[in-house]
C-alpha cells in the first residue's frame, strides 16, 4: 500500500498533518421516493411531486420502498462491506421549515450496511480508504431565499427522497486524496446504477469534517463539520482553508471549538453555522411505525448475483487482456460509459491506436465542448473506422486529424470523407520515387551539405515531398525512399 505525498501546514517550527473524513450523501437512483410513491424526476415544476406521506399529513404512514433497499445493498456489496441482515430505521428529530413531519427518518445504531473500503489510485500506489458505514434516510424539501424579497419559499419535491450517507473513516490526508476518493465512489456507484453522481443537480453532495494534530501525534484533534459541499473543487478549496484557519488559531494559543460550519464560495471561507450537536442532542428513536428491516441471505445473495465487473476488476482485465499501462487503463475505466465505448472501438481495431486516439484526439474534443462521452459526435463505430484506415496506410496520421475534426462536425463516416475530399495517402513507391527526385534535383546544396554530415537536413527533404503531395505521400515511404536516394 502507499500515501500520497503528504499534505501539511507549516506554522513557525510547527508542522501539521491534516485529517479528513467523508459523509457523503448520495441519492438513490429510483423513481419513487424511500417512503412514498412520488416521483423523483429533476427539474419538476415546485411542489408537483409531493404525496400526503411526504408533506406529513396526519394520519399518513410510511411504507418502505423495496427497490432503495436493493440499491443500498448493491451499493454497499460494491464497496467492500457487511451487510447487516437486521437494520433498524429512527426518527432523528430537528427542525427545519422544509423538513414537514419535524424528524428525518434515518438510521443510526443499526444501519443497513457496515465497515468496508475502497482503493484510490495514488501516483505511487493505492491507498485503502475505510467506509464506517452507509445507512439509508429521507431527504428534507428546499428552502427558497432568492425569489421573493420578503419570504422564504419552500419546494418540496425532495422531501422524501432517499439517500444513501456513505461515513468514510478518517483516512483520508489531502484536498487531492478527496478528489480521488469522491471520483472512485462515483464511479463504483455508477457502474452499480446506484447514484447518477450528478452534482450539479443535488444528487452527490458532502459533509466535509476537518481538523489537524501535529505530526507525529497519534491522537486525532478537534474536528468540524462542513456542511452540504456540492463540487470537489468546493470540498478541496474548504479543506485548505478551514485547516489553515485552524492551525492559526492553535498557534495563537486558543482551542479548536466542535461546531458545523458552511463554505462561502464567493469568500472562498467556511464560517460558524451552529455548535456541533451530540448524537444525543437529535433525540434517535426507533420510528414506531416502521418494523425492523430483516434480510434473508436468499434476498442478499439475488443481488450479489447482480453486481457488474467494477472499475478496480476492469481494470485489472485491460492490464492484463489489452496490455495497457496501469495509467491508461485507470482512466479508461473511470467512468462506465468510456469504458463501453474503449470496448466497443477495439472490437475491430487496433487497441493501443484506439488508446491514443481516445485518451488524447477525443477527450480533448469533449472537453472543449463539455460533453459526456455518451454525447460523442463521433461514434464508437466511426472512430474504430478511422483506426482501420491508420493502420492499412490508407490515411496518415497526420490526415487522420483532419479527418477526425470533419467527423467531429459533419457526423460522417471516415471513408465518405476521405473519398469526397480527396484525402486518400499517396502509397505508390514509383509515384513517391519521382517526386523525392525532382526535390533532390532542385536542392543540389542541401544534398551536398548532407551528405557531408548535417544529418538534421533529413527532415527539409521530407517536409518538401510532403508539401509537394499536399502532406497525402504515406511518410514510411517518403523516409525510405528518400535514404536509399540520399546514402
Amino acid at each position: 500500500m502507499s500515501k500520497n505525498k503528504e499534505y501539511l501546514i507549516k506554522r513557525g517550527n510547527s508542522e501539521y498533518e491534516v485529517i479528513i473524513g467523508l459523509e457523503v450523501h448520495a441519492q438513490v437512483l429510483s423513481k419513487s421516493k424511500l417512503f412514498s410513491d412520488s416521483p423523483t424526476n429533476f427539474g419538476a415544476e415546485p411542489n408537483t411531486q409531493v404525496s400526503l406521506v411526504d408533506a406529513a399529513f396526519p394520519g399518513m404512514l410510511p411504507v418502505i420502498n423495496e427497490f432503495c433497499i436493493k440499491q443500498a445493498v448493491k451499493t454497499g456489496i460494491g464497496l467492500n462491506a457487511a451487510i447487516n441482515k437486521k437494520s433498524i430505521f429512527d426518527r432523528k428529530n430537528y427542525f427545519y421549515a422544509d423538513l414537514p413531519q419535524g424528524y428525518q427518518i434515518s438510521q443510526y445504531k443499526d444501519p443497513i450496511v457496515g465497515e468496508g473500503s475502497i482503493l484510490l489510485d495514488l501516483p505511487d500506489g493505492e491507498k485503502k480508504v475505510g467506509i464506517e458505514r452507509l445507512h439509508l434516510e429521507q431527504d428534507a424539501g428546499k428552502s427558497i431565499h432568492d425569489i421573493d424579497p420578503q419570504n422564504t419559499l419552500v419546494d418540496l419535491n425532495r422531501s422524501g427522497v432517499a439517500l444513501m450517507e456513505i461515513v468514510s473513516k478518517p483516512d483520508l490526508r489531502s484536498p487531492e486524496e478527496v478528489n480521488l476518493y469522491i471520483k472512485k465512489l462515483r464511479s463504483i456507484m455508477r457502474y452499480l446504477g446506484t447514484c447518477d453522481g450528478n452534482m450539479q443537480e443535488g444528487s452527490l453532495r458532502a459533509d466535509v469534517n476537518v481538523s489537524i494534530r501535529k505530526t507525529g501525534d497519534k491522537k486525532l484533534g478537534t474536528r468540524c463539520e462542513i456542511k452540504n459541499v456540492n463540487s470537489i473543487k468546493f470540498m478541496q478549496m474548504a479543506i485548505e482553508y478551514e485547516a489553515n484557519r485552524q492551525a492559526d488559531i492553535l498557534e495563537e494559543g486558543g482551542s479548536i471549538d466542535q461546531e458545523t460550519r458552511l463554505f462561502d464560495t464567493k469568500k472562498n471561507e467556511t464560517r460558524s453555522m451552529r455548535s456541533k450537536e451530540d448524537a444525543h442532542d437529535y433525540r434517535y428513536f426507533p420510528d414506531p411505525d416502521l418494523l425492523p428491516l430483516e434480510l434473508t441471505d436468499d434476498f442478499i445473495s439475488k443481488i450479489k448475483k447482480e453486481i457488474p465487473e467494477l472499475p478496480d476488476e476492469k481494470k485489472k482485465r485491460f492490464v492484463d487482456k489489452f496490455k495497457l499501462t496501469p495509467y491508461e487503463a485507470n482512466i479508461l475505466v473511470s467512468d462506465i460509459e468510456t469504458s463501453k465505448y474503449f470496448e466497443d472501438v477495439i472490437k475491430n481495431s487496433d487497441i493501443k491506436l484506439a488508446t491514443n486516439w481516445i485518451t488524447g484526439e477525443l477527450f480533448a474534443l469533449l472537453n472543449d465542448r463539455n460533453l459526456e462521452i455518451s454525447q460523442s459526435p463521433i461514434s464508437s463505430k466511426n472512430l474504430s473506422s478511422l483506426i482501420n484506415l491508420i493502420k492499412d496506410g490508407t490515411i496518415s496520421g497526420k490526415i487522420a486529424k483532419t479527418v477526425f475534426e470533419i467527423m467531429a462536425n459533419e457526423s460522417k463516416d471516415p471513408k465518405s470523407i476521405i473519398d469526397e475530399k480527396g484525402l486518400k495517402q499517396q502509397s505508390d513507391p514509383k509515384e513517391i520515387e519521382k517526386i523525392v527526385d525532382d526535390v533532390i534535383k532542385e536542392n543540389p546544396k542541401n544534398v551536398e551539405l548532407f551528405k557531408s554530415g548535417k544529418d538534421k537536413l533529413f527532415g527539409f527533404f521530407v517536409g518538401q515531398v510532403m508539401k509537394k503531395t499536399d502532406g497525402k505521400a504515406n511518410p514510411k515511404l517518403v523516409n525510405d525512399i528518400l535514404k536509399k536516394k540520399l546514402n
